[in-house]
Formats: structure tokens, C-alpha cells, sequence
């Protein structure tokens, strides 16, 4: 690094060129402002915008938007037969070799003399194959502690270690043939699970016991399937079901909500201040001391709903095997051992019981009967369009729904004198799907393989509401009180509707198996006396659908409720100022489990061909499963407590407390630390 020093000459010609340039800077400054200053006063006043007015005149009124607007789309083209005259033309003989390609339609053009130009037939579409896999999952752990009044205590009971709710879910499962089918992948996988199922059905002989009231029920021999609306095993009209709206608190609310009407009370905010009805009912009435706790109320609900229609047909023949399954599956397991304290004798017990319900409903839906005799038809079709699908035709629809919440509450309350409301549980779980399958009509589907025709919807609950109510030594009232432990709802509703002639299965014709092997050998095929069948009659140019393999049909709703509601409540006293004469009010249960499936199968065929054997499986099960728990049963809720309350001082002289500076609750004053973490 190199320091230039400057002698004073040079530094006085460096400050003289410096003096220079400012000099030079200043004026060009100078010129530019006169220049600015000169062109501002010559700049002429912007005049003012013209004010016009303008009359708008609207004389129409815009309506506000309607939803319910039908949409008309356009007119769809007629499709006429060419006019006939004396000149007709034959066309050259093609000959056709190999299979036929997917999506391939083959005509059938007969000879026809005196009419010209032929035909013109209709364009098929093969369908595609469906497949939905749905799986939806609910899980919480509302497990909470509270601890409020002043009482200065902690409560530390022992934990529900799972163990019951697990044997309760065993026995629900022994009770159904089929809890143990998982999802599907493959066809060959769906073929054997249908297979695998119906021999399960056909084994399953229930029978109850004990704590199981099970209910079978297969077909009768005369009928062939199963047929009507089943309650809890019993056959009722449909009419004098059990409604869930009358049952579910939820669907209720609603309903409440939607007829209520009166005039204003104290909760309706929207009274005009200058009415005399103007915050009526407030301020009535002086607030009595009072205890309100509520660990229940909890609700979990599956709701499925399937509509197939993705291939409608009036006939289907099969060379193969059909094999037909339609199966309700309902169980509700439950468990509702209660210990109350013999200091809550004087309190008034909630009259609610326990209700279970398993509402099941067969029903067939024969389009062609009931109804008058048809005319009859003019002639029968004259032409056919096959269009093929290769392989297997899958149409599924697997939905697994499953809830599973714990809310095993631990609290210790008592009266500060005010009014102290604690809520642990309400919670609230709700799976819902619903799904329509609008597809393709044919008159006829002809199936290379078999058919696997499958109904399934299985539902469970399972409810574990051991509650225990215990007084901690000195605990007393003179106050009213009242208790509820029970008051839980077990719901399953699920419905099978099909559609189609189903009793209606007939032996193969020769000439649907002949039609079946050409199309299989990729021949050009002659319908021969397929156009003269009955189920025909009528119709213009058949439509016709050609499977090389199997037709695999597997609607399967599996809906399960698992709530395990297992609170554990200690009274106690202030442990400053007592209160005796406050009001208790302590609900453990209302809680709400409910499973709702229904599935349409329409499969719209008037006549089925089957050329190898039928296999029919229907069965309708439902089962009331009642545990009871022996040890929480037999023993002293008072004592249980006692056992588990500990003073707040003496839990912190514990090596692995830490030291905090106590708070002196006041009278109003509800813990903090509701789980206790700083004790």
C-alpha cells in the first residue's frame, strides 16, 4: 500500500478544478429551473369536464335467481328406415376371419326381398368396466380429565386397559360368517371370494346364547328369496318400521328445528327492541347454586347409499354357472355396567333405556309384473348388433366405513357456589358416500363364462358405556339431583332392492349356445331363433352385448361403529366454603351409534339363460349382543374412589412433583390445568 503525498501547488490547482465544476454544475441547475419556472406559467388551466345528465329508464324488474329452471336440451334426431321401392339391391358376400376385436360391432343383415336399400341400424357401445373402492375412517381419543369446584383434590383412577371392548368385538365376529373378506383386486380374487361367501351362508347356522340373541333367516323354499321388512327378527309391515328420526337425536334437532314456531322467548335475539315482548323472560329468578357435567352424548354415524345401473338388459344368457348372493349382515354389541354411589340414592334416575334396533328390508322389483297384459306385438326384430367385451366385465362397488372414538373421561367435581356446567364428550362422527351408476341398455347380453351376482352389506356397533359415580368421604347435598348412565342407541338399517324378473332362470337354448360359440370362434353369426324369442316381440334392431368371460356384479357395504364411553366421576366437597344445597345434574350416556346402507341392483332382465347350474344364497342375520362386567359390578363405588383421591399438597411432596406456588381458589374459580400436568 502506497500513500500519495501532494505539494501545495498541486493541491491548490486540485481545489481551483473542484471550485470549477460546482461552478459549471450551478449554472447548468440554473438554466434547467428558469426553463421549468418560464414553461409552468405558460401552461394553459385544464377546463372542466361537461356535466350532461342522462336519463336511464328501466322499466322491467330483473327476478332473482331460480335453480328449478328446467333445462330443455335439443330435439334428438329420428332415425328412420329407408323408404322401399321395386329395386332392390343384394350386397356381396364378405366373409369374416378371427375374433373379434374389442369394441368390434357385427351386423346381422337378412335377406329381405322387395324391400330396398336394408336397414339402418343403431350404433353400441361396449361398456366399461366399473370399479369404486372406498374406504373412510374415523378415529379420535377424546379421553379427558377435569377437576373443578375447589375441592383441592386430584382423582387418579386406574385406566380402561381395552380389554373388554376387544372380547366384545371377538364375539360380534364369531357371529358373522363373513367379517373377514377384504378388498378385492383381481376378478379371479372376486370369483372366489363370491364363491367363498355363499358357502359360508349356506354353513351359517347361528344360534344364541347367554349374552347373543341371534336371528336367521334364509328363504323359503316356495317364495325363493327373502322378502320383506325384518325389525330385531320380526316381520312388519313397512309402514310400522321404527323411524330414525324418531330415535336420533341428530335427525331430531332438525326436525325441531324446522316446525318450531311460537312467539318470542328469551333466546330470540330478533324481537325489535321497541316490542313488549323485548327481552322477555331475562333476568327472572335469582341463580341458584348448581352442578351440571355431561360425558355421553356422543354420536356416530355410516351412511351408504348404491344405485347400479350401469348394464340394463331384457335377456342374459350365460353358457356357465350363475351364482347369486344377497346377504344383511346387523350386529349390535354392547356393554352398560354401572357402579353409583348409595349417596345419589335420594337424586331422581334418568328413566331412558338402552335401545337397540336391526331393521332390515328385502325387496324385488319385477317390472314386467303386476301390471295389465301387454298387446300383442307386431312381428319380431329382423336384425341384430353385437358389441363384445374381451375378458371379464367387472362392475364393483366395495365401501368400507369404520368409526372408532374413545371418550373415557376422568372427573372430580364440586359445588363452588355458582353455576358450573362441564361437558367432555358430544362429539359428533360421520362417514357418508353415495354413488349412482347410470350406464348402457341391451336387449340381450350373451356371457362367454359365468355370472357373480353379489348383495352384501354388514354393519356393526359396538358400545362400551362403564360408568363409574362415586362420593368422595364428606360428600353430601340437600339440593335436588338427578343421574343418567344409560340412555344409548344402537341403530342398523340397511335395505336390498333388486330389480329384474329374479325368478326367472331358465335352461340355455340350443340356439343361444350355438350364437355363443360362433361369436366366441369370431364366426359370422346367424341369430337363427333368437329373433323368434318372446322376450323379443316387437323390438326393432336387438342390441346385443357379447362378454368372452365372466360378468362379475359386486355391490358390498361394510359399516362399523366402535365408541367406547367409559367415564369415571368423584363427587366432593368445597374445601373452603360447602355448598349442600346446590343442584346436581351428572349424565354419563346418550350416546348414539347408527349404520344406514341401502343398495338398488337393477338389473332389468325379464329372462336369464344359464347353461350350467343356479346357486341361490339369501340370508338375513341380526344379533343383540349384552355384555355385563362383573368386576365393575361388585364392587363399592365409594370405596373405588376414595382409593384414587389424593390432597393436591400431598401429591406434591412427591420426589418427581415440581415445586410450584399453589393458587388459593376462589369460590368461581374452575382449574386451569384441566389435565393436571403442573401437579
Amino acid at each position: 500500500m502506497y500513500a500519495m503525498q501532494l505539494d501545495k501547488i498541486t493541491e491548490a490547482i486540485s481545489h481551483f478544478i473542484g471550485m470549477f465544476e460546482i461552478s459549471v454544475e450551478e449554472a447548468r441547475q440554473l438554466k434547467t429551473y428558469d426553463d421549468f419556472k418560464i414553461a409552468e406559467a405558460t401552461k394553459e388551466e385544464n377546463p372542466d369536464l361537461p356535466n350532461t345528465n342522462i336519463n336511464v329508464k328501466a322499466p322491467y324488474t330483473l327476478d332473482d335467481f331460480d335453480p328449478h329452471v328446467p333445462y330443455m336440451g335439443l330435439k334428438p334426431d329420428l332415425v328412420l328406415n329407408t323408404v322401399g321401392s321395386s329395386f332392390w339391391y343384394t350386397p356381396i358376400e364378405i366373409h369374416q376371419y378371427g375374433h373379434l376385436s374389442p369394441g368390434h360391432h357385427h351386423f346381422h343383415l337378412p335377406h329381405l326381398p322387395g324391400v330396398g336399400g336394408g336397414m339402418i341400424l343403431p350404433q353400441v357401445e361396449p361398456p366399461g368396466a366399473v370399479a369404486a373402492y372406498i374406504n373412510q375412517e374415523i378415529r379420535l381419543s377424546d379421553n379427558d380429565y377435569v377437576g373443578a369446584g375447589g375441592h383441592g383434590l386430584k382423582f387418579t383412577p386406574a385406566t380402561d386397559d381395552g380389554s373388554h371392548l376387544a372380547s366384545l368385538m371377538n364375539a360380534a365376529a364369531d357371529v358373522s360368517p363373513i367379517d373377514d373378506v377384504t378388498m378385492l383386486g383381481t376378478p379371479d380374487d372376486m370369483a372366489a371370494a363370491v364363491v367363498t361367501m355363499g358357502e359360508r351362508i349356506e354353513a351359517c347356522s347361528g344360534g344364541s346364547d347367554e349374552e347373543a340373541n341371534v336371528f336367521v333367516l334364509r328363504p323359503d323354499a316356495a317364495s325363493g328369496h327373502i322378502s320383506g321388512t325384518y325389525v330385531n327378527g320380526q316381520l312388519v309391515d313397512e309402514a310400522d318400521a321404527p323411524k330414525a328420526e324418531d330415535h336420533l337425536n341428530i335427525l331430531k334437532e332438525k326436525q325441531d328445528d324446522e316446525t318450531a314456531s311460537g312467539g318470542p322467548g328469551k333466546d330470540d335475539y330478533n324481537t325489535s327492541p321497541d316490542s313488549s315482548d323485548f327481552m322477555s323472560g331475562w333476568g327472572d329468578g335469582l341463580l341458584n347454586p348448581c352442578v351440571d357435567l355431561d360425558t355421553g352424548g356422543n354420536t356416530l354415524i355410516n351412511s351408504a347409499v348404491l344405485t347400479n345401473n350401469w348394464t340394463t338388459t331384457s335377456v342374459v344368457a350365460a353358457v356357465g354357472d350363475s351364482y347369486e348372493i344377497n346377504a344383511i349382515i346387523q350386529i349390535n354389541a354392547r356393554c352398560d355396567t354401572d357402579a353409583v354411589s348409595s349417596s345419589l340414592n335420594g337424586w331422581t334416575l334418568g328413566n331412558a333405556p338402552d335401545e337397540s334396533f336391526n331393521i332390515a328390508a328385502f325387496k324385488h322389483i319385477d317390472p314386467s309384473a303386476g301390471g295389465a297384459a301387454p298387446a300383442p306385438a307386431d312381428g319380431f326384430p329382423a336384425a341384430w348388433v353385437v358389441t363384445q367385451v374381451t375378458g371379464d366385465l367387472v362392475i364393483t362397488n366395495w365401501i368400507q366405513q369404520y368409526s372408532f372414538i374413545t371418550d373415557n373421561d376422568t372427573t372430580i367435581l364440586s359445588s363452588s357456589g355458582v353455576r358450573t356446567s362441564v361437558s367432555t364428550g358430544d362429539n359428533t362422527a360421520i362417514n357418508d358416500v353415495s354413488l349412482n351408476e347410470l350406464g348402457h341398455y341391451y336387449d340381450l347380453i350373451i356371457i362367454g363364462g359365468n355370472i357373480y351376482d353379489a348383495n352384501i352389506i354388514h354393519q356393526l356397533n359396538v358400545l362400551i358405556d362403564n360408568d363409574l359415580i362415586g362420593a368422595v368421604d364428606g360428600f353430601q347435598t340437600s339440593g335436588e339431583g338427578s343421574y343418567s348412565t344409560a340412555g344409548n342407541l344402537l341403530w342398523n338399517d340397511a335395505t336390498i332392492i333388486n330389480v329384474g324378473g329374479q325368478n326367472h332362470f331358465e335352461a340355455l337354448p340350443a340356439s343361444y349356445l350355438k350364437a355363443a360359440q360362433d361369436l366366441a370362434a369370431g364366426k359370422d353369426t346367424d341369430p337363427g331363433d333368437i329373433l323368434k324369442d318372446e322376450a323379443f316381440a316387437g323390438s326393432g334392431a336387438l342390441r346385443v352385448l357379447y362378454i368372452s368371460g365372466d360378468l362379475l356384479n359386486v355391490q358390498y357395504v361394510s359399516q362399523t361403529n366402535v365408541l367406547g364411553d367409559s367415564d369415571q366421576v368423584a363427587l366432593a366437597m368445597n374445601q373452603f366454603v360447602a355448598h349442600p344445597e346446590a343442584e346436581w345434574t351428572v349424565t354419563t350416556g346418550s350416546n348414539q351409534v347408527a349404520n344406514f346402507a341401502g343398495i338398488v341392483d337393477v338389473d332389468g332382465a325379464d329372462k336369464t339363460y344359464v347353461g350350467g347350474e343356479h346357486y341361490s344364497h339369501e340370508i338375513l342375520i341380526q344379533a343383540d349382543i349384552i355384555s355385563t362386567d362383573p368386576e365393575l359390578g361388585g364392587q363399592n363405588p365409594d370405596a373405588l374412589v376414595n382409593e384414587a383421591v389424593a390432597f393436591l399438597a400431598d401429591d406434591a411432596t412427591d420426589d418427581n412433583a415440581q415445586i410450584d406456588h399453589p393458587i388459593v381458589p376462589t369460590p368461581d374459580h374452575v382449574q386451569a390445568d384441566g389435565v393436571h400436568t403442573l401437579g
